[in-house]
Order: C-alpha cells, then structure tokens, then sequence
C-alpha cells in the first residue's frame, strides 16, 4: 500500500510541478493581472494549499482503488488523461492565454474526476471522500474559468 501510495504521490505531484511551471510565471503577468475575475477568486495561497491537500487526498484513493479495480486498464487509461488534462489546462490558460480552450480542459477533468468518484463509489465505498476534495476544487476552479471566459 505504501508503495502504492509514494507511486501516485510522484506522479500526482509531478504533473503539479508541470504544471506549475506555466503557473508561476502566468499568475503575475499583466495579462492575468488585467482579466476581469470572479468575486469568489480566492487568495492566491489557496491555490498551493488546496492543490497539495487535493494530490495527496487523490495519491490515496487511487493507492486503495488500484487493488480493488477490476478492469486495471480503464483505470490506467483514466488517470493518464486525468494526468494530461490536468497538466495541460496551466500552459493552455496562462501561457497561451486560451481561455475557452482552457474552460473545455478543466469541464472535462471536472466532468471525469465526477466519473471517477461515482463509477468506483461502489469499489472503494467511503474511501471515495478522499477524491471529494478534487471533485469540489474543480468545480470552484471550473466556475472561475467560466466567468473569465463570459466576462473578459
């Protein structure tokens, strides 16, 4: 299980590190800067806060979902393109400033970590609270996308 675990750590928090390569340098700039964003855009600090609690929540659950799957190459297949959609909204969104590109990126991991909360409930049962916290922040994270593609 551990292994299991320290396994999706790495890549989970690999595809962070990706991502926030585009991130740091896009958040500053006066693109960004200049966008008219939604009212309920947290503070900045959230952002590494809830990502680093959504990764760790979410290396977890897939330690415990792995064992438990029964059709493992779905399940490889849904978390490589969770992994790409996840990683590739940043450069989408803040290097090449495609906002609508970027709102169907982050709509369809949102859309695919809901697939992944209800298509296992019944495999890993109350250990599906552990991608929760994913699911929500993608959802918030979806909403703030829109308004900047809806109001900008």
């Amino acid at each position: 299980m551990l292994v299991r675990i320290i396994l999706f750590l790495i890549l989970n928090f690999g595809a962070l590190a990706i991502g926030s390569f585009f991130t740091s340098k896009g958040v500053p700039s006066d693109w960004y800067a200049n966008l008219n964003k939604a009212p309920w855009t947290p503070p900045g600090w959230i952002f590494g806060a809830a990502w680093t609690t959504i990764m760790i929540c979410f290396s977890i659950y897939l330690a415990y979902l792995w064992p438990n799957s029964t059709n493992k190459s779905l399940l490889i297949t849904l978390f490589v393109f969770q992994w790409i959609l996840n990683v590739g909204w940043n450069p989408t969104f803040f290097y090449y400033h495609q906002v609508l590109f970027g709102f169907v990126i982050i709509l369809t991991l949102t859309i695919l970590v809901g697939y992944f909360l209800f298509h296992y409930w019944n495999t890993v049962k109350l250990k599906s609270v552990l991608i929760l916290p994913y699911f929500i922040w993608l959802l918030i994270a979806t909403s703030l996308n829109g308004y900047i593609l809806f109001k900008n």
